[in-house]
């Protein structure tokens, strides 16, 4: 039973991957989120941090110290807390690759 169990989890993070990679616009359909607070592909309009063309490892490092706590916020910490950490480094490498 148990070796059932184990596999059947095995059997759905390779799906979750799979499914991740099948989707071209998935980066770019997650950061799509973003822009409320952002702006449209990073690029603030002011008030809030830029993201566009900031390096891809200082995004993630905010986003894991929202995550965590670390870094007092108002609403981030709660939307970080909703993506996956696979999520998360592809948001953070489609706004790194933004000029």
């Amino acid at each position: 039973m148990k070796l059932t169990t184990v596999f059947a989890a095995l059997c759905l993070i390779g799906a979750q991957g799979a499914a991740l990679a099948a989707d071209p616009n998935l980066a770019r359909d997650l950061a799509a989120g973003c822009a409320n607070c952002h702006g449209t592909d990073g690029k603030s309009l002011g008030g809030i941090e830029s993201l566009a063309g900031k390096p891809k490892e200082t995004l993630l490092q905010k986003i894991a110290d929202f995550k965590s706590g670390a870094k007092p916020a108002t609403i981030m910490h709660q939307i970080a807390k909703g993506y996956t950490d696979e999520q998360l480094d592809l948001i953070a490498g489609y706004f790194a690759a933004q000029k």
